[in-house]
């Protein structure tokens, strides 16, 4: 029987420069969904929180004192504490640096981008890693091309035009399970996604859990992203 993760970590590190100016002054999981008076990580801790996790830790970098003030004065529904790296980790690495933080290193864990505006079961998803048997599972997303697509037909006739088609690929959603054992496998200094995960795709260790049909989720890079995102939002209301 396995047990869901009641901890996790949220990347939090990033300088948002494709959101200028709204990262002038405060760091990308900072910045305010429009019409929701929260920023993007306050949606991320609720979220984590109603799936069951007590504590989170909170990677910061760019601009920390802002999201450290924030966190200090907001009503949190879970224990967060923060870390900052002194000199950049990398992505693996700060990963790893986090992970030294969570309170039951001999249990599993999430992670989270800290960009990433998402609503589905990670209850769901840690059972689906669990029988696996996977060291690391890794959310799938099958995000719209922002572009129209056009269909055409072997002679080159175009018989359609398809507003924002979904991608044929899969990506990597930015949310994570990971067991106890994964953490001893990120390198100190460097990229996880460049070493520690291709070797564990090689051996079978690595899982993608497709997010469930209907399944919300919107990566914010750009000042565009929020703008649907609040679109998304006020349609959901609706």
């Amino acid at each position: 029987m396995h047990t869901n993760p009641t901890q996790a970590v949220v990347l939090a590190g990033g300088q948002g420069s494709r959101l200028r100016p709204y990262t002038d002054d405060r760091p990308k999981p900072m910045v305010e969904i429009p019409g929701t008076g929260t920023p993007i990580i306050g949606h991320q801790l609720s979220w984590l929180a109603a799936e069951g996790v007590t504590d989170a830790v909170v990677s910061c970098g760019h601009l920390a004192e802002v999201l450290q003030e924030w966190l200090e004065s907001a009503d949190l529904p879970l224990k967060v504490t923060t870390v900052v790296e002194s000199e950049p980790l990398g992505r693996g690495g700060g990963l790893k640096y986090a992970a030294t933080h969570l309170p039951s290193p001999d249990q599993p864990w999430y992670a989270t981008n800290g960009d990433i505006w998402t609503r589905f079961s990670l209850r769901e998803m840690a059972a689906f890693h669990a029988e696996r048997d996977a060291l690391a599972t890794l959310a799938l997303a099958r995000p719209r091309i922002p572009w129209g697509a056009v269909e055409t037909d072997n002679f080159g006739h175009i018989t359609d035009f398809v507003e924002a088609p979904p991608s044929p690929f899969l990506i990597n959603a930015g949310v994570y399970v990971f067991s106890a054992a994964f953490t001893e496998l990120l390198p100190d200094l460097g990229d996880h996604e460049r070493t520690t995960f291709p070797r564990l795709a090689r051996e079978r260790r690595l899982a993608g859990f497709p997010l469930p049909q209907g399944a919300y989720w919107r990566a914010i890079d750009t000042a565009k992203d929020l703008t649907e995102a609040a679109k998304e939002l006020a349609a959901q209301r609706a």
